[in-house]
């Protein structure tokens, strides 16, 4: 089972991939994480993507593609994969899809999370991070036991990109990216629209009962 969540910022994709690892049993492969994770590891391909990194600049498509597609070819991943944030373009997905077929495989279904910007804006400009831990909260839809502070102990603040401005400006740069990966995916008929409204739970229910309609080995749960 190889699946593609696509969905802007505040979408919930973090959420959902965590809960599809738990219910389905393979990997979930967010791109920020594997490229924070092979910069720490110092790999070949981390340490060249932290040099653009550090500049502040955007990790070229090709050095992206080769640390996704190391770590698709871990063990873990042999029975399927979520990926996260991948691809991003319409290249990449090009690349992607020439990759699978090379091993004989292909992608399952791509899986939209679909928000209204204005949501999506309260949902990103309330939320708060823990740097201890990682834990996300919201001001006002998960707010902390105790004001500014993490159950861990740790100090919670507000990312300096989740200010509303930035945020619609995100989209705006999302939506432009997104708009030919849609019309890709819904050519090769495995794109798959889900409602992102609602509690997670709700998401998360409809989101299983399209994974869980596909002709897969092991969809079941």
């Amino acid at each position: 089972m190889r699946i593609m969540l696509l969905g802007p910022p505040g979408a919930g994709k973090g959420t959902q991939g965590k809960k599809l690892v738990e219910k389905y049993g393979i990997p979930w492969i967010a791109t920020g994480d594997i490229l924070r994770e092979a910069v720490s590891k110092g790999t070949k391909l981390g340490v060249e993507a932290k040099s653009y990194m550090d500049k502040g600049e955007l990790v070229p498509d090709s050095l992206v593609e080769g640390i996704i597609k190391s770590r698709l070819e871990e063990d873990d991943c042999k029975n399927g994969f979520i990926l996260d944030g991948f691809p991003r373009n319409l290249a990449q997905s090009q690349s992607l899809d020439d990759y699978l077929e090379a091993r004989g495989e292909k992608l399952d279904a791509v899986i939209n999370i679909r928000v209204e910007d204005d949501v999506l804006v309260q949902r990103v400009s309330g939320r708060l991070v823990c740097p201890k831990c990682g834990r996300n909260y919201h001001l006002v839809t998960s707010p902390p036991n105790r004001d500014g502070v993490c159950e861990c102990g740790g100090k919670l603040f507000s990312r300096d990109d989740d200010n509303p401005g930035t945020v619609r400006a995100r989209l705006e740069v999302y939506s432009s990216e997104t708009a030919p990966l849609i019309d890709y995916y819904k050519e090769k008929k495995i794109l798959h629209e889900v409602d992102g409204t609602g509690g997670p739970e709700e998401v998360f229910k409809r989101i299983c009962g399209i994974i869980d309609s596909l002709p897969l080995e092991g969809a079941g749960g």
